[in-house]
């Protein structure tokens, strides 16, 4: 029996379910006009994990009616290759989301591979045009975590206006446009990273935190103000092998009012909102 302090969890696979289910009904509207939104995902070399998600990739795109094509290609590929691939999918029409799985062989460079891509089909929303048109308010594409990150704060009911967030973590993916979304929403947002001196000396002021270093136990109960809505982006391994985020989520359960679990917070909403993001692609440009 939980006590009325509990965190409650924050279901990431039913806010999952729920809005994929209603990109499946936009890509139905969408097919009516003629138009089957295509997702093209690049997968290069051999890397396991990238294996997988890029399978959960493709069911997804399976899933919701999005027509999803997968191009697999040798470690040997050169960048060249790659280059003149996404510059033909550029160009085809039929393509309104380009996705290339990172990470990528040591010889291609990636920052190129991912400026090569359309903006306007730059899917992942980490280009720097896509990074630029984020920072100022431009309608682009919000890379998928984050904005799954958002998505899963609203379902708390929590008005982020004038609320303090702290976000743990400055990397170009999650906690840059992490703490941009954030903004947007006026809150006041503070960032912290490896060169912070007392992390919790913030996060303890933080209505809202958002963990996302790749580093377990970095968020622990000492360090949330009770009541505080917990994001958990991480995804490492414990001990004993299992799956686990960055917070301490069975000792920070007790003092968060909402919190994300690892698995099922998160990691559902990365591949939805990939799913959402293609989908605006393709309805933009049928304008």
């Amino acid at each position: 029996m939980s006590t009325q302090h509990d965190g409650k969890i924050i279901d990431g696979v039913a806010l999952s379910t729920q809005l994929r289910a209603d990109v499946a009904k936009r890509v139905l509207a969408l097919k009516a006009r003629g138009v089957t939104p295509g997702l093209a995902v690049i997968l290069v070399g051999e890397d396991p994990a990238s294996a997988v998600y890029v399978r959960n990739k493709v069911k997804a795109c399976l899933d919701t009616g999005v027509r999803s094509v997968f191009e697999k290609y040798e470690a040997s590929l050169t960048e060249a290759e790659l280059l003149g691939r996404i510059a033909a999918l550029n160009a085809d029409p039929a393509i309104h989301g380009i996705l290339v799985q990172m990470p990528i062989p040591k010889h291609i460079n990636p920052h190129n591979v991912i400026e090569a891509i359309s903006v306007t089909k730059d899917v992942d929303g980490y280009a720097t045009l896509s990074a630029g048109e984020l920072m100022t308010g431009a309608p682009g594409f919000r890379p998928c975590t984050p904005y799954g990150c958002m998505k899963l704060i609203e379902t708390t009911g929590i008005d982020l206006r004038g609320k303090h967030a702290v976000v743990i973590g400055r990397s170009n993916t999650v906690g840059k446009p992490m703490a941009l979304l954030l903004l947007q929403a006026n809150a006041t947002v503070t960032v912290c990273h490896s060169a912070t001196i007392d992390i919790g000396h913030h996060t303890r002021q933080a209505d809202v935190i958002v963990a996302a270093v790749g580093k377990r136990n970095v968020l622990t109960a000492d360090m949330v103000k009770p009541g505080a809505v917990v994001i958990d982006v991480g995804m490492n391994r414990n001990e004993a092998g299992k799956l686990c985020g960055d917070v301490d989520f069975a000792a920070v359960k007790e003092v968060a009012s909402f919190i994300t679990p690892v698995p099922g917070g998160v990691g559902p909403m990365t591949i939805t909102m990939l799913l959402v993001n293609t989908l605006e692609a393709a309805e933009r440009a049928t304008c």
